[in-house]
């Protein structure tokens, strides 16, 4: 069907697209210029080159300021860094410092190394409670479980991001922290009480919203306590009347990425759009692949629904201006504030570690999530900078482990594990090494169950700054 102009141009305007590598296509620098509210960079997008480059090149192109968001979370999630790993300590270990001082300068570091990028939206902080040991897709991402802590250091995460000029947008509202289906797959459903949620979940949002932030993000999940039949990215029981009448927040509602199989495998990415856009969203993400397909079927989209009485124009028009307010590129940031020791004090040492020599260091690799990727990380380099004699060998699964038992190994052992309760294969693993005198575990993931009687340092995270912190600790041993 034919497309008013002004109606393509306001379909384009709450639409945010991504693309696959390091140079924009044609047909997105296209849309740009007819009006698309603005581009979600990747790692690929920003990988091996300078990222002020391509968000100067996007913003050409459109002829006007544009969004330029990513999730630059620190820790496991990063887009800058995600060839050498975050710069910055992620929100499982700066929670469990629980400095919120030390968690806005290292929100305020993030949003400055991102304002000289270009970048206008940073998609942090996760604002999710993590109550979900097993959850597969927040994890180390939360600040903790308890809400009161993850509320304090969400708002530090708002404060230090924005006071740069950057917008923080907290995610994944109503909240994923006790799900255990990752919605890039699959429906996770949210099995709480309207009353658990209000305490809980929503405290960290509500938290955001007091502190300003200008942009919170809607989950693709269900809440039956909330709304039986939605999930929340296109309900407008979650979307207005929740976020927007009861917590308040006036700024810019985005979505989680359309190509998320909890979305798109129930309706499709433009049927996705259309709706989410009647629920209450304002800019909405298409996700880290090329889908130049959008660029018409949303308009389309849009107009048969306006035809048909589910969308009306005053909230289209309402969509894209609040996306716009997004693309007010940040002032410059100054001087970044010295973050330096931050990591070292993230790190929790549980029992007495003995200072280790000429050790092997056992680093189990699980795969990595969707939203981090394989990032790169190991705790025998800056160890082996330290101790010499240092030896590392990778176990990625239980064949690797079959090996290992195999071996006959006559040093002390560094035993690295990440989601053991999850990824059960490295149970065997440690039940291998706590026969040997001296073994250390270092926990790089979401606190697990205690190894019994083995001395365990946890890092919370594979940032490099946690895993020297780590390593230094092994080098010199603990009182």
């Amino acid at each position: 069907m034919p497309v008013d102009p002004a109606v393509r141009r306001a379909a384009l305007g709450a639409l945010l697209l991504g693309f696959v590598g390091p140079e924009p296509p044609s047909w997105l620098l296209r849309a740009l210029a007819d009006g698309l509210g603005g581009v979600v960079l990747f790692g690929s997008n920003v990988r091996g080159r300078d990222p002020r480059e391509l968000t100067d090149a996007l913003r050409a192109a459109a002829g006007r300021e544009a969004v330029v968001a990513l999730d630059e979370e620190g820790g496991d999630v990063t887009r800058l860094d995600d060839t050498t790993g975050s710069t910055s300590p992620g929100a499982a270990a700066l929670g469990h410092l629980d400095d919120v001082s030390a968690t806005e300068a290292v929100a305020a570091e993030i949003a400055g190394r991102l304002a000289r990028a270009g970048i206008t939206v940073n998609l942090a902080p996760v604002a999710d409670v993590n109550v979900e040991p097993l959850n597969p897709v927040i994890g180390v991402r939360s600040f903790g479980s308890s809400p009161e802590l993850v509320a304090r250091h969400v708002a530090a995460t708002v404060r230090g991001t924005q006071r740069v000029g950057v917008a923080a947008c907290a995610k994944h509202f109503p909240g994923h922290g006790a799900t255990v289906v990752d919605s890039h797959h699959a429906v996770p459903v949210l099995t709480r009480s309207a009353d658990e949620l209000r305490a809980v979940e929503f405290a960290p949002f509500r938290a955001a919203v007091a502190a300003g932030a200008r942009a919170v993000m809607t989950g693709h999940l269900v809440a039956p306590a909330l709304d039986p039949t939605a999930i929340a990215t296109v309900s407008r029981s979650i979307t207005h009347d929740v976020l927007r009448e009861e917590l308040g927040f006036e700024g810019t509602v985005v979505t989680d990425a359309l190509e998320m199989k909890a979305l798109s495998g129930p309706m499709g990415l433009a049927d996705g759009f259309v709706r989410a856009l009647a629920a209450g969203a304002d800019a909405i993400e298409s996700g880290a692949l090329d889908y130049p397909d959008l660029v018409d079927d949303v308009p389309t989209a849009v107009a048969s629904a306006m035809a048909d009485g589910r969308l009306t124009i005053e909230r289209l028009l309402e969509a894209a201006h609040r996306t716009a307010a997004l693309a007010a590129p940040a002032a410059d940031p100054g001087p970044a504030p010295d973050t330096y020791g931050i990591a070292a004090r993230c790190i929790e040492v549980v029992g007495v570690v003995p200072r280790v020599r000429a050790p092997l260091v056992i680093e189990c690799r699980p795969p990595g999530g969707m939203a981090s990727g394989e990032l790169p990380w190991s705790l025998a380099d800056p160890l082996s900078s330290l101790v010499p004699g240092t030896a590392a060998r990778s176990v990625a699964g239980a064949e690797d482990v079959g090996r290992l038992a195999a071996l006959t190994i006559e040093r002390p052992l560094v035993v690295v594990v990440r989601d053991p309760d999850r990824h059960t294969w490295q149970l065997d693993v440690l039940a291998l090494a706590e026969a040997r005198p001296g073994t250390v575990v270092v926990d790089v993931g979401w606190p697990a169950s205690a190894f019994g009687s083995l001395p365990t340092v946890r890092t919370r995270g594979v940032a490099p700054g946690l895993l020297a912190a780590a390593a230094a600790v092994l080098a010199r041993g603990s009182p």
